[in-house]
């Protein structure tokens, strides 16, 4: 980072690609942590505009409802707190934060393996949501989300290679308070997928109670802040400018317990947050920089994933609408501000307003997620199984969004020119010869290198489409998943721990349920 005048200017850290010759990288078509970062909506001043603007807010205007942990660290640094109660931020406390925050964030499964790198431009996707209902596979209708549910979902995404991290997406509503919510999301998410896991925690003395859970699977305290599987999401802000004083103690909870966290800010548009895009990114960043600056100052090694998720309303009705140009663009906006910052990032994208899996759903998440995927967003949320702008989600949506999400990830990975590739001797060679390409040894070295292909979208010829049954990818997905709900039952969670936890937790899933007996 550099400082020039009274704005900052960082150095961008590309990191190297993965090897341009996936002949010899062994490489397939598309991987997780595909480098992003090539589209950006802003332009450089504007990127120092919002900067600067950013700055000002946090100096000058600050936000209301600190906690007294927060004023205390926070005044001990240099900032102060106004006689009507706002706490402001001075800049050199907010660019020493960015400058010395931990860039090399790496999130990692239960099962040994390198995780997921969250530094430079690395391209992830996750699902997302805690929607409150789901759209039943069998009768089609929407009703309120299970334990059994969020396991499910759990599973499929255990099972879909293009989703890389497992955000809980459902909300158990059958857990009859607040402490069993928490603890059964925790084991639905950990028990359907090794894969590394988000979820939120919504009263700050259940932390050590997820905490404990987690120690426990990791085999010690120790091996799990060495190796943390589960991240805490905390919307630590009832915008505009305003701590939920709740998340707050959460977020410091967390962070002491060794949790890596997401800081988020989700204002909408026109309703908590400015209507313009401009200033909408401004205000949430600004909110998101809060955060960040709260929970270094809790433990200067704390591992803290930058989210400013901004979101949008229809201004007719005031409903938040995912769908729209507006919230692709705003994302993506929000990523590059990741990228400027260079600051482990996630992005909300994905949010389609469609009731049901159809072509609405398709032209939405597409959209948004591309244009977040080509921001270089680290982390993105909300990528698959979401539907109804977040209040309902669908099991047959992940697998559909699988292949949606292979096909931008081999976009995000782009065009690799090489004196190979270039392919000016294998086009000298064809022309001279048999005059077609499909019996060239390049092409058979290449199609499982460089090309993506989908599980569940149909390519067929009309004809061979209509003598497999005609069917759409609807139903094509609807039978995949029932195939892998019947046979995929994840084994990663050590029977005696588990065992351990029906004895000490009130676990609403059956033995049974988890196909143990």
């Amino acid at each position: 980072m550099e400082r020039t005048g009274s704005t900052i200017r960082l150095k961008k850290r590309r990191g190297n690609r993965v090897s341009r010759n996936p002949e010899e990288s062994g490489m397939p078509p598309v991987w997780p942590g595909v480098e992003g970062g090539r589209f950006r909506p802003l332009l450089h001043s504007e990127e120092e505009m919002v900067h600067e603007t950013v700055l000002h807010l946090l100096e000058t205007l600050g936000l209301s409802q600190a906690t007294p942990s927060m004023v205390a660290r926070v005044t001990a640094n240099g900032g102060r707190l106004t006689e009507d109660g706002r706490l402001l931020f001075p800049r050199r406390l907010v660019i020493a934060s960015i400058r010395e925050s931990i860039r090399d964030i790496v999130l990692f499964g239960q099962c040994p393996g390198p995780g997921i790198d969250l530094s430079g431009t690395r391209v992830h996707m996750s699902s997302g949501g805690a929607s409150p209902s789901i759209l039943d596979l069998d009768s089609r209708g929407y009703r309120a989300a299970t334990a059994l549910d969020l396991y499910n979902a759990a599973r499929l995404v255990d099972k879909l290679e293009n989703i890389h991290h497992f955000s809980r997406s459902l909300v158990v509503r059958d857990a009859p308070d607040t402490l069993s919510l928490d603890l059964n999301t925790a084991y639905a998410c950990l028990a359907g997928t090794a894969k590394p896991v988000s979820i939120s925690i919504t009263e700050p003395h259940h932390v050590r109670t997820i905490a404990d859970m987690c120690y426990t699977i990791a085999g010690g305290e120790q091996a799990f802040r060495d190796r943390p599987f589960l991240t805490v999401m905390v919307c630590h802000v009832v915008p505009p400018m305003r701590f939920a004083e709740e998340a707050v103690e959460t977020l410091e909870q967390a962070v002491l317990a060794g949790f890596p966290v997401q800081v988020i800010s989700a204002g909408q548009a026109g309703a908590t947050s400015p209507a313009t895009i401009a200033g909408s990114l401004a205000q949430a960043i600004a909110e998101t920089l809060a955060a960040l600056v709260f929970a270094r100052l809790v433990d200067p090694g704390a591992r803290v994933i930058f989210a400013p998720k901004p979101l949008v309303a229809d201004l007719r009705t005031g409903s938040m609408c995912g769908g729209g140009g507006e919230q692709a663009i705003l994302m993506a906006a929000a990523a590059q501000m990741g990228r400027y910052y260079n600051l482990p990032t996630s992005s909300i994208a994905g949010i389609t307003d469609s009731k049901i899996p159809d072509a609405q759903h398709g032209y939405e998440k597409n959209l948004a997620v591309s244009l977040a995927a080509h921001a270089g967003s680290n982390l993105i949320t909300q990528a698959c199984g979401m539907q109804a702008s977040l209040l309902g989600a669908s099991l047959e949506s992940y697998v559909i969004d699988n292949d949606m999400l292979g096909n931008i990830l081999r976009t995000v990975r782009g065009v690799e020119a090489s004196v190979e590739t270039i392919s000016a001797e294998v086009i000298a060679e064809v022309c001279r010869g048999e005059g077609h390409y499909l019996g060239h040894h390049q092409t058979f070295d290449r199609m499982k290198t460089d090309y993506f292909y989908p599980a569940v979208s149909d390519r067929h010829s009309p004809r061979d489409w209509e003598e497999a049954g005609a069917t759409d990818v609807l139903a094509r997905a609807r039978d995949r998943t029932r195939e892998i709900l019947d046979s995929h039952y994840p084994a990663h969670l050590d029977d005696d721990v588990d065992r351990y936890f029906r004895e000490r937790y009130p676990i609403l899933l059956a033995r049974e349920q988890i196909g143990r007996r």
